[in-house]
């Protein structure tokens, strides 16, 4: 046998050798799910329907539905103070009394003359009757008692004057005056907010004002409850957009049956603008490249790469308005292991089975 021969059988055996460990290598790796033409272990979800909403956001300010600095409208002693600190009054319910003792005497001259000035009227009604008085002398006693109406009328205001009222149903602030002291115009008595129904007023940039409309949902929330959120819905959309902000003032209006928010309160406000139902994926799968966007779909066991488009984000989640269709399968966990399309691919925890959409779709939650 010639040195030639030799040598091609040794080569021949070094290549069948080498194939050999290459077999059984990646025999190996599939059977750990390594790289290479074993399968990739990763795990996938089903695209959903989701739905969608499109939220601005915004801080507010909480104020109370009626809001009021009580002060007497004369200037006087107090004489009663008939309320408490914080205390829920009615309408028409007596806050302070000043003192009235001259207005009372002039309310009581005021009920006597008009008394006698129907009286008289009366006696010339009936003279005039059976013509013993002229109608000139009963026109004078109607004016008389018509006078006498107008001074009772005054005299009554000036006593109501002196009694200061709640003028709507509400809650009354700290009392500032106490009874003997001398309150003038200008001094506040207490301040009166109703606030069963809460406005909240908040700015807006101009560029949202196409998508904002009454009736709208609105949800806030306040450091002071943390988790809690409170509901509403936009109220008016101000008329007038302010040109140095270039924002418009909404008003938010909101039930408020615990009096849990008080006014002045500062509020993170979300108004629902729109909603919809769109496609959705974990943000996980999404894997950016080059300004674009991309996930690999399971298709009988291999991995699929497919650029998509994607619309607005939500916490662990994102929408998909073009490249995919509702309950394929994108892979969530193992997309870096995924360099390119027609890997092989199996669902983890499937006993190393070729992943074919056994695993359960997740139901969508709502935005």
């Amino acid at each position: 046998m010639g040195s030639g021969r030799i040598v091609l059988i040794v080569v021949f055996v070094a290549l069948v050798a080498s194939a050999g460990w290459l077999l059984s290598r990646d025999s190996k790796d599939t059977q750990r799910g390594g790289f290479g033409r074993g399968a990739v272990s990763v795990v996938t979800q089903s695209v959903e329907l989701r739905e969608f909403s499109d939220i601005v956001e915004a801080l507010g300010t909480a104020r109370a539905r009626e809001s009021v600095v009580l002060t007497p409208r004369v200037s006087d002693t107090v004489r009663i103070v008939a309320f408490e600190d914080g205390q829920m009054v009615k309408k028409g319910d007596l806050l302070v009394s000043l003192e009235d003792a001259e207005e009372q005497a002039q309310l009581e001259e005021a009920q006597a003359n008009l008394r006698e000035a129907e009286s008289q009227f009366s006696r010339t009604e009936d003279l005039v009757t059976r013509g013993n008085a002229s109608t000139s002398t009963l026109d004078a006693q109607r004016r008389n008692v018509a006078e006498a109406r107008f001074r009772l009328v005054a005299a009554q205001a000036r006593m109501a004057d002196r009694r200061i009222v709640a003028p709507f149903d509400g809650v009354l602030g700290l009392r500032q005056v106490s009874e003997g002291s001398l309150i003038t115009q200008n001094n506040p008595i207490t301040t009166i907010d109703a606030i069963d129904i809460i406005n909240v007023d908040f700015s807006v940039p101009e560029r949202f004002i196409a998508t904002l409309a009454t009736g709208q949902a609105v949800n806030a929330s306040v450091k002071a409850y943390p988790g809690r959120i409170f509901q509403g819905i936009v109220k008016t959309v101000d008329s007038r957009v302010d040109p140095v902000t270039r924002s418009v003032i909404v008003r938010a209006e909101m039930m408020n049956e615990d009096r849990a928010l008080r006014p002045g309160l500062l509020m993170t406000v979300e108004v629902v603008s729109r909603n919809w139902q769109g496609l959705s994926v974990p943000e996980e799968a999404v894997v950016p490249s080059g300004g674009k966007a991309y996930v690999f779909v399971s298709k009988n066991g291999v991995a699929e790469r497919r650029e998509v488009s994607l619309g607005i984000r939500r916490p662990g989640y994102v929408e998909v308005t073009e490249g995919l269709v509702v309950e394929e399968r994108v892979v969530t966990e193992g997309t870096m292991r995924l360099g390119r399309a027609g890997i092989k691919i199996r669902e983890a925890g499937q006993g190393g089975r070729p992943d074919g959409g056994a695993r359960p779709a997740q139901s969508g939650a709502s935005s």
